[in-house]
């Protein structure tokens, strides 16, 4: 069925069962799919489509784009990029008088100074802006939960590694990678709990998740933040 309401158009389709209560589903591919119980009048249907109508576009635009995966960036004026879970789009500006290329968040938009307005250019720039904030929000999230343990991280490291968001070593030294700047604080500050939890557990067991859950009991919430987002957190 294709329903529109505010200028927008959903295709649905209405599962009828013997249940009691109405409710919505999306699949991975962004299919909205309404289970209802049998006899639901089609005005009720819609009632509760219009009810939820926001969340709908946005879930189903969610779950398409995962379906689509990384998408090739285009560094110019108004391209998206994550920082702190939020999306904001980028402007880029040429100055040759500066030293060096940077990059300043304001609010609601990331703005980017380059001597050359070049796409490696400009993507290192960001890279470059995203270990600086990455450092600082991973020092800063293990300041706040450094009274939770006795042990101190004996080094902090920010790095390039594509298959770990944190590691941490027999010594107590702690790496994080850089992409992370691009995530919720919470979900900065699980990943950092997590590495400084195996400063007191090495490996995964009982013993180490009930750390992490004594400190965030929620964690599994974060950690399927990462699980959903993290094909989106690229440069």
């Amino acid at each position: 069925m294709i329903h529109n309401y505010l200028g927008q158009t959903i295709i649905f389709e209405i599962n009828y069962k013997k249940r009691t209560s109405t409710s919505i589903t999306i699949d991975v591919y962004g299919n909205v799919e309404v289970q209802a119980p049998k006899g639901t009048p089609d005005e009720l249907v819609l009632q509760l489509l219009e009810g939820k109508w926001d969340w709908i576009q946005q879930k189903s635009k969610e779950m398409k784009d995962r379906t689509l995966g990384q998408q090739v960036k285009v560094y110019d004026h108004g391209e998206i990029f994550l920082f702190l879970g939020n999306e904001y789009p980028i402007q880029v500006s040429q100055d040759i008088n500066i030293k060096q290329d940077y990059v300043v968040f304001e609010g609601d938009k990331i703005y980017i100074y380059v001597k050359q307005v070049e796409d490696e250019t400009i993507k290192q720039a960001l890279k470059r802006f995203y270990y600086q904030q990455c450092k600082m929000l991973v020092e800063r999230s293990i300041r706040s939960y450094q009274s939770h343990f006795k042990i101190k991280p004996r080094s902090i490291r920010i790095s390039d590694n594509k298959s770990n968001w944190g590691t941490c070593d027999s010594r107590q030294q702690l790496t994080f990678n850089w992409k992370l700047a691009m995530a919720p604080q919470k979900v900065i500050d699980y990943v950092v709990v997590h590495e400084m939890c195996h400063m007191v557990h090495l490996n995964h067991d009982r013993s180490f998740w009930r750390l992490v859950g004594k400190i965030l009991p929620d964690y599994e919430q974060r950690e399927n933040w990462l699980a959903l987002s993290s094909w989106k957190m690229t440069v």
